[in-house]
């Protein structure tokens, strides 16, 4: 490949690259559900840009390319929401997306006091539940998805993050 990919946060800039590879990565997930309102798939630009501002957002960069991103927020409990992680399908299974997830969670434990990062995945989603366990974070109940997909939602304090950097 030549270059590595490097991992910070996300700029202004960065929201059409963003939107675009969330759609273009998200697709998978709508084809396994049936389902092509999920979430990801009709969030608009101008919320991206909201999230580039209120919440801890990282990217994944190949040179100038975007090829990863993930997002995350503190809830009324406490939590760190974790969402929307994406990596472009051809650099899957390179372990950028557990480098995100690490990105955020010590943001989001360091920066704004998170005690327990929380998150949401299809049931039928095995390769993203194959990468949440691998770094640490376990089922804790379920959920219905507002797009009707049944949701799995894991868990893993916020302590923990170190030990899976």
């Amino acid at each position: 490949m030549g270059m590595s990919v490097t991992i910070s946060v996300a700029t202004e800039q960065d929201a059409e690259q963003i939107f675009r590879l969330q759609y273009l990565c998200f697709q998978r997930e709508a084809a396994l559900y049936a389902n092509y309102r999920i979430a990801p798939l009709v969030q608009s630009l101008d919320s991206v840009r909201q999230e580039l501002v209120t919440d801890c957002v990282f990217v994944a960069r190949l040179g100038d390319e975007v090829v990863g991103s993930v997002r995350g927020g503190l809830t009324e409990d406490g939590a760190a929401a974790i969402g929307k992680l994406c990596v472009h399908p051809r650099l899957q299974g390179h372990g950028i997306g557990a480098r995100l997830l690490r990105a955020a969670e010590a943001a989001l434990a360091e920066e704004r006091g998170a005690k327990k990062f929380r998150l949401f995945t299809g049931h039928r989603s095995e390769g993203n539940l194959r990468l949440y366990r691998r770094v640490g974070y376990e089922t804790v109940g379920t959920s219905q998805g507002t797009d009707g997909v049944p949701m799995i939602v894991l868990e893993k304090h916020a302590g923990e993050y170190a030990a899976t950097a």
